[in-house]
């Protein structure tokens, strides 16, 4: 799992900049609509929505924008209806890319997807021709600090099917049906988490060489830029001399 805990630290340290200029606000708020439109405005009973509420919450997303994303989704507002739509895809070096998306209007959604691809080097694939290299999961990351090996103990007494602490914090990864149980866990112990999600993992990554893996994460990179696009994952390896240079 040290792919995705690579991928992580670059999706932290952007974020940091998507918060600034205010694009995450958007993307939360769709991610908001479709799980409410899912499973119904009640919190408590809708984990996803639960999720989505906590991740915009620690945003800083303003609580009336929220609550009117949830009652737009609902019937309880006027506005758009977002849909769930997920594109599979190629990228160079061949490596496998899911692209997770909310939109209002799909055939405008599936253009710029596939333009994105062809214009990078990479192309769109039929569904189900990438999907089978990845798996859904909960992942729970940590905050920064304390022991490795003592947070590791922790989470996996508390239900995780793995820990990655390779990385500058240690990242538990769940069952999706066990996320909730696991993060309580993890926090009845007293141990903070800074997030919490059901996410795309690659089940193997492969290594490219710089320049692949450059133009690999520029096209990541413009897919996320895309208004509709909530997330994206693929299946390389980040050389670590490009960490730095895309997550700052």
């Amino acid at each position: 799992m040290s792919g995705h805990s690579k991928w992580s630290q670059i999706k932290r340290q952007k974020g940091v900049n998507d918060v600034k200029r205010g694009a995450v606000f958007t993307k939360m708020g769709r991610e908001i609509s479709v799980a409410a439109r899912a499973g119904g405005g009640d919190q408590d009973g809708n984990f996803r929505l639960r999720l989505a509420v906590e991740r915009a919450r620690a945003l800083n997303m303003p609580l009336d924008t929220i609550k009117r994303a949830i009652e737009k989704a609902t019937g309880g507002g006027e506005g758009e209806q977002f849909e769930e739509i997920i594109y599979e895809g190629y990228g160079p070096g061949g490596v496998a890319i899911i692209v997770e998306t909310a939109t209002d209007n799909r055939n405008r959604t599936a253009a710029e997807v596939r333009s994105i691809l062809t214009k990078a080097g990479g192309q769109l694939a039929g569904s189900g021709s990438v999907a089978w290299q990845f798996e859904q999961r909960g992942v729970i990351s940590l905050a920064p600090g304390g022991d490795a090996d003592e947070l590791t103990l922790i989470a996996i007494d508390a239900g995780a099917d793995d820990v990655d602490s390779s990385g500058e914090q240690v990242e538990v990864y769940t069952r999706p049906t066990e996320l909730e149980a696991v993060r309580r866990g993890i926090e009845a112990a007293g141990v903070k988490i800074e997030s919490a999600e059901l996410a795309m993992t690659p089940k193997n990554t492969v290594e490219l060489d710089e320049g692949k893996a450059r133009q690999a994460l520029r096209l990541v990179e413009l897919l996320e830029d895309q208004d509709d696009v909530q997330r994206v994952t693929a299946n390389f390896e980040i050389p670590e001399a490009l960490l730095a240079e895309f997550g700052g």
